[in-house]
Formats: C-alpha cells, sequence, structure tokens
C-alpha cells in the first residue's frame, strides 16, 4: 500500500506515476522492471520514489490491487441485455464480461496475467489478494441468488460464495492447460478470436455444471421423479383414513 505522502501529491501527478508503472510492467516480467525506468519517466527523484512506495514489490501489489478493484468496478457498471435474466445465466454473461474488461483495459489485464502466468516471486501472495478482494463480489451474487431462488436457499450461503469464488479463480489455470496456451501467449496483447470462442465454451460448461450438477440429465431427471413419488408415498401414509361404519 502506498505510504500517505503518496496521496497528498496531486491527483493528476498520482495518475501519472501509476500510468506510467502499469505501461512497465505491461511491458516487462516483475525482475526486470525498472524503478529507474519510472521515475525517469515520471520527472521524480529516486528518493522520492521512496517515500511513495516502500519498494518495487509494494507498487506492483498495489498495481494489482487497483486492476482487481476496477474490474469490479467495471463488472458492476456493466448492464446485463436482459436485466431479470436468472442467476445462472447472469453468472455466464459476467465471466464473459471479464473478457470484454481485458480487452477494455490491456495493460491492466497483461499486468495480472503477468502475476499468475510469469516469472513472479511471491505469486501466492497476488492470488490471495485477488480471491479476497472477490470474495465480497460473490457473496453478493450468491445473496441475490437465494432471494431470487436461484440458488437452493437451504445451500449453505458459505459454501456456495466459496464455490463459484474458487472455481472463477481455478479458471486461470484450467483455461491454459485445457487449450494449451503458453506464458506468453496469456501475457501478451490478445487471444485469437478462436480461442476466446473456446473459453466461452468453457465458461458454458462450467455455468452448466453449477446448475445441474454432473450427473446424467435423465438420471437427475429419474431421482427427481422417484423423490417427488416418495414424498407423495409419504403423505399418503401420513394421513388417518376416515372411521366407516361408526
Amino acid at each position: 500500500m502506498p505510504n500517505p505522502t503518496f496521496f497528498n501529491l496531486p491527483s493528476a501527478k498520482q495518475q501519472a506515476i501509476v500510468d506510467i508503472a502499469i505501461a512497465e510492467f505491461a511491458r516487462c516480467e516483475y525482475d526486470s522492471a525498472s524503478i529507474s525506468n519510472i521515475v525517469k519517466q515520471a520527472k521524480i527523484a529516486k528518493g522520492s520514489f521512496y517515500q511513495y512506495f516502500e519498494d518495487k514489490k509494494d507498487l506492483y501489489l498495489y498495481l494489482i490491487d487497483l486492476a482487481t478493484q476496477q474490474k469490479i468496478a467495471f463488472l458492476k457498471a456493466s448492464r446485463p441485455p436482459q436485466p431479470q435474466m436468472g442467476f445462472f445465466t447472469y453468472l455466464h454473461w459476467l465471466l464473459s464480461v471479464g473478457t470484454q474488461f481485458d480487452l477494455s483495459y490491456p495493460a491492466l489485464s497483461q499486468i495480472t496475467n503477468r502475476a499468475f502466468y510469469g516469472e513472479i516471486p511471491f505469486r501466492d501472495e497476488v492470488s490471495k489478494r485477488t480471491q479476497l478482494a472477490s470474495l465480497n463480489y460473490a457473496r453478493e451474487l450468491v445473496d441475490r441468488a437465494r432471494v431470487q431462488g436461484d440458488i437452493d436457499a437451504s445451500i449453505d450461503a458459505d459454501l456456495a460464495v466459496f464455490i463459484i469464488n474458487t472455481l472463477s479463480h481455478g479458471l486461470r489455470d484450467f483455461i491454459p492447460q485445457k487449450l494449451g496456451l503458453t506464458p506468453e501467449q496469456l501475457t501478451g496483447e490478445q487471444f485469437p478470436q478462436t480461442v476466446r470462442a473456446e473459453i466461452e465454451q468453457i465458461f458454458g460448461d462450467l455455468v452448466r455444471v453449477l446448475e445441474q450438477g454432473m450427473g446424467r440429465a435423465s438420471d437427475v431427471a429419474q431421482q427427481h421423479c422417484e423423490s417427488q413419488s416418495l414424498n407423495l408415498t409419504e403423505d399418503l401414509a401420513s394421513c388417518q383414513p376416515p372411521i366407516l361404519g361408526g
């Protein structure tokens, strides 16, 4: 987190330093990114930089937090095509909007991708920070879905939040492994359109599993019918038959 002296700077100066830092870390791996380049372009003394940030790691983590916050803000500001769409359709749409964020903010996206796929000595710390930041947003989604009846109210809300948050973050590892993407492709500016179509398919499959489970559709329907039949039998058995003949 920046020192208070950074936030005492005029907002335009703060933004200039941040923009230059984003460009540097988007262009280079963490180890090769240069504080000297940043301060030179920002026209500040190197000593001043260390009054604003503890070190390069402190600046980098600030940019990661900024990227995460901006992505969540982007998701919240985006409007779905159908305001009343169900939760699972909405979740699929949100995952797709996340790829739109990558196109709209390529430099921030590159920094985040480098944090997960590039050479960085504290990847676990970055992962924990991004998961923690998105946890509250996942909670909002789950609470809304429970109110709408899209998520079974008998399912523990904390568990639902955990599942959605863990799976959405796990896609960072699953997608490149599934599609055979190299670190160079993942930290580049854009994916080919064919790759984006495959990613959309993965999003759709993931949401379908969340909504319908992993059992075969016919088996799920059969179990539902058997459950309904069992409940009806129990209800009938619990009824007292009329006493005939007084």
